[in-house]
């Protein structure tokens, strides 16, 4: 959890402008609005969302925790930009870890649980840009289906990494590039099969599910990714 400076903590007032800051950045973020690895500056920013720098040091240091940007010495923040050698690692670890999560998931999820997951499912089909298989944006938290079957693994160390560690990091990179082609509507199919086989208490399926579903949004992201690097890699050749 992200330490608050104690005149901070005494002001619920730069509290709540530090969190409403903190959620339209890291939006802004995830989206792409916030490009990778491009620069931010505090006064920029304050000039941007309106805000005095006191609640926006607190929103940066929360987005530093939450590995979103990255303090580069003599050249300040920026947006985090993960090589592809690290971009591989991420899903390398997401690839195991959710895959267990799903495997947990179906040994603990209460009925009530499963019912919630097939809710966020139902919120997510009536989105427009799924219907029209643009994309598949989640929302955070409570509407993102990873995030809910982490929870119902009801494994606390899972969720302290999956959850709090690299959740945004994982989120950025999934939103931006997880979405092209048929890709969106097969995901969510895939989504349905995976709560299908928790909810049949099926564990070994569910993981088994979870981990080809996750491969096969490895493979997509990367590809899509190296077709943003190449023209990085023809400018710095020329």
């Amino acid at each position: 959890m992200t330490s608050v400076a104690p005149e901070q903590a005494a002001n619920p007032e730069v509290r709540t402008l530090a969190e409403r800051v903190f959620n339209q950045l890291q939006d802004a973020i995830v989206r792409g609005e916030l490009a990778p690895g491009s620069k931010i500056t505090e006064p920029g920013l304050s000039r941007a969302y309106g805000i005095s720098r006191g609640p926006l040091r607190e929103a940066m240091r929360r987005l530093e925790s939450h590995r979103l940007i990255q303090r580069v010495p003599h050249v300040g923040a920026r947006v985090v930009q993960l090589s592809m050698k690290e971009l591989l690692e991420l899903f390398d670890l997401r690839e195991a870890l959710e895959s267990m999560a799903a495997r947990l998931a179906a040994e603990h999820m209460t009925p009530e649980e499963i019912a919630g997951l097939r809710e966020v499912l139902s919120v997510h089909e009536r989105q427009a840009d799924l219907k029209r298989g643009e994309a598949y944006y989640q929302r955070e938290g409570d509407l993102d289906f990873h995030y809910q079957i982490v929870l119902g693994s009801h494994n606390r160390m899972l969720m302290g990494l999956l959850c709090d560690d690299l959740y945004y990091l994982v989120r950025l990179y999934r939103t931006q590039f997880s979405a092209s082609g048929t890709r969106p509507q097969r995901a969510f199919v895939e989504h349905h099969r995976i709560v299908d086989a928790i909810e049949a208490g099926d564990a070994e399926l569910a993981e088994l599910l979870m981990r080809r579903h996750v491969s096969a949004s490895r493979a997509n992201v990367v590809e899509r990714y190296a077709a943003t690097l190449e023209p990085q890699e023809s400018d710095a050749s020329s």
